[in-house]
């Protein structure tokens, strides 16, 4: 495995881990991230969302998939901006950057390795 796959692997299993973690034990998971728990199931569909993506990641990173590598530098950026976007506007608490700094940390990693 490349050095670019092996950064994309590992996203794919940070991607694993949130999904599950949404999916399966979100009012756990939600107050250490400083967000209310909750009762309605948009969190557990997230995971699932969150789930699938990580298993494109690590497909991708286990054949090479380099058009695949740059699509997501380009995408984790843009979840940064996004979420600050919405964080600026009000409609997200502060902590949603974090996430977004995640994304963009691990964009960085992937396109030093390419």
């Amino acid at each position: 495995m490349s050095p670019a796959a092996f950064s994309v692997f590992v996203f794919g299993i940070y991607l694993a881990f949130v999904g599950a973690g949404f999916l399966l034990i979100p009012n756990k998971i939600l107050p250490l991230l400083k967000f209310p728990k909750t009762k309605e199931h948009w969190i557990r569909v997230l995971g699932v969302v969150v789930g699938v993506l990580a298993f494109y990641y690590i497909i991708a990173a286990q054949n090479e998939l380099l058009v695949f590598f740059w699509a997501t530098i380009v995408t984790r950026f843009a979840v940064l901006i996004g979420f600050s976007l919405l964080v600026a506007l009000k409609k997200a608490p502060p902590m949603l950057i974090v996430f977004g700094f995640i994304d963009a940390l691990g964009a960085v990693w992937t396109y030093l390795q390419m």
